[in-house]
């Protein structure tokens, strides 16, 4: 019911900043990444509730990754500074209309994903 768009992926050494972008076709509850690297499973990133404002990380991108967002535009972006080459993996942006799906934030459950773009940090 959500079409998403998201761009901003490349290729940058380690220590270097990447933003992306995710453009809702309307109304979401949340939005936010998870990411795939080869032979790994799929991994939430970040979230942000988007009437709030509230976001929430996993550990191993807190402090170095931001989600932010343009409400108007039902857009969301996320920050990644101080990139490592464990970060490299395919980011999918992800969005809910429904506040259980968003607490959950398991790629198992969600429904609506971006095309998703390749993120490669070389050390």
């Amino acid at each position: 019911q959500v079409q998403l768009v998201e761009s901003g992926g490349g290729s940058v050494q380690a220590g270097g900043s990447l933003r992306l972008s995710c453009a809702a076709s309307g109304y979401t509850y949340c939005m936010g990444w998870f990411r795939q690297a080869p032979g790994k499973e799929r991994m939430g990133v970040a979230k942000i509730y988007t009437g709030d404002g509230r976001a929430l990380y996993d550990d191993s991108v807190k402090g170095r990754f931001t989600i932010s967002q343009d409400n108007a535009k039902n857009t969301a972006f996320l920050q990644m500074n101080s990139l490592k080459s464990e970060d490299t993996a395919i980011y999918y942006c992800a969005a809910e209309t429904s506040p259980g799906k968003c607490a959950r934030f398991s790629p198992l459950d969600m429904t609506n994903w971006g095309q998703g773009t390749q993120v490669t940090v070389s050390p």
